[in-house]
Order: structure tokens, then C-alpha cells, then sequence
């Protein structure tokens, strides 16, 4: 499995007023899994995926990722953790403005130390999943936000990770581009790539393997996608709350 979660749990303090985001979350995603989080607002989804991203330390549980533990690594281990092993979706596309489309994917390599040879190679071949080899000369402003958005969807799969993380990949998109990103996904998950997507939207989370809900910082309850003819419902845990 490439992530497994015991206990995890993550608290913010401010003061003397604390707010627990997680409050012992259990998790496993198998390789090749496309696992969808949902939730309401203030639930914890981003806070879980900051955490497995290794953004964020975990206050206390257990976190393996592809087998090792991760849960408490210090900064630059954390660091070297997210430059060679998780790719990064976020909602806002965070490419750098000057830069072309090439050079923003290219430049996960660069703080990796890739070979200027390779970085290129690899970098082509990255636009070339995503359907942008024409656009690699492009900056971002001379490119759509779904062009936007699968560029970063190519920088987050050049590294070859272990697990591709998305934050609402969609959420700033209209439902042309939103289509095209998710269709993008899709083929790369098809390609073998393991990948955890939190959104608010029933109709992307049809495109995932399975899906969990989160509820006051817990898994509440998880299914299947529906295929059309087939009635599932949530399976809800039943953890003492």
C-alpha cells in the first residue's frame, strides 16, 4: 500500500483556544488507487491532505508512506519527502508567472538535480501526457486555466511519485476546462499513478476507485462510485466518538 494512517490526529492552538482538524483518522490507499475525499466545509479534508502531503506534521498518529515513517520527520526531511515522492494539484495552479510552461515543469527536477539533458526529456514527455506539447513554450498568462491546470498536473507527475495529492484541482474552473482536467487525471490514474483528490462536487467524485467522507475531523462513511445502473450507498463507521 502506498499510504496508511493510524490515529492521526492534528490539532492547531492559538492561545488558549484549540481546534482539533483531525481527530484520529484511520486510512490506507492501495497503489493505483484514485481515492476521492469529501466532506463539508470546516470537515478536515484539507487538513488530512496537508498531512499526507507532508506539509503539515501530524500532532500524533501514525503515517507510512510506500512503507516508511513519515509522521515525524523534521523540515527537510519533510522537504525531500515532497520533492521526490508527492506530487502536488493544487486549486490555484501555482505556476510561476515568468516562467514557460516547460520551465514550471521541469522545475521540480531542478531542486532534485536532474540532469539538464533528463529534466527536458522528462518535462516533454510530462506535457506530452497532459496534451500540451504544442503549448511548452507558452507562459501561463498566454494559456487557459485548464491549460493552467494541466500543466500542473504534469509537473506534479514528472517526479514519478508515489502518490499524486489534488486540492479541489477543479474548483477554479469552468465545466469545459473542469472536463478536460478531470479526463487528464484519468488517464494519468489509468497510466498507473496513485492519486487522493479532495472535492466538494458529486460528479467529480464519480471519477474515483472509492470514496471517503469526512465529518468533524473523522472518516465518517465510504463507497463506492456509482456505474450507471447500480445503487450503492455509504458504508458509515461506526468509531467512538
Amino acid at each position: 500500500m502506498v499510504i496508511q494512517t493510524a490515529g492521526l490526529r492534528k490539532r492547531f492552538d492559538s492561545g488558549e483556544i484549540g481546534v482539533e482538524a483531525l481527530g484520529g483518522v484511520d486510512l490506507t490507499v492501495q497503489s493505483g488507487e484514485f481515492l476521492i475525499i469529501m466532506g463539508p466545509s470546516g470537515s478536515g479534508k484539507t487538513t488530512l491532505l496537508s498531512v499526507l502531503g507532508c506539509l503539515e506534521p501530524p500532532t500524533s498518529g501514525a503515517y507510512r508512506l510506500a512503507g516508511e515513517d513519515v509522521a515525524h520527520f523534521d523540515e527537510r526531511k519533510a522537504a525531500r519527502v515532497r520533492r521526490e515522492r508527492i506530487g502536488f494539484v493544487f486549486q490555484g495552479f501555482n505556476l510561476l508567472p515568468r516562467s514557460t510552461a516547460l520551465q514550471n515543469v521541469e522545475l521540480p527536477l531542478v531542486y532534485a538535480r536532474v540532469s539538464r539533458r533528463e529534466r527536458r526529456e522528462r518535462a516533454l514527455a510530462a506535457l506530452s501526457a497532459v496534451s500540451l506539447l504544442d503549448r511548452a513554450e507558452h507562459l501561463p498568462n498566454q494559456l487557459s486555466g485548464g491549460q493552467q491546470q494541466r500543466v500542473a498536473v504534469a509537473r506534479a507527475i514528472v517526479i514519478r511519485p508515489d502518490v499524486v495529492l489534488a486540492d479541489e484541482p477543479t474548483g477554479n474552473l469552468d465545466s469545459h476546462s473542469a472536463e478536460e482536467v478531470l479526463d487528464v487525471l484519468t488517464e494519468v490514474h489509468s497510466g498507473g499513478a496513485t492519486i487522493v483528490m479532495v472535492t466538494h462536487s458529486r460528479e467529480v467524485a464519480e471519477r474515483g476507485t472509492r470514496i471517503v467522507h469526512m465529518l468533524d475531523g473523522r472518516i465518517d462513511a465510504e463507497e463506492q462510485p456509482v456505474v450507471p445502473g447500480q445503487v450503492v450507498g455509504p458504508r458509515h463507521h461506526r468509531a467512538a466518538r
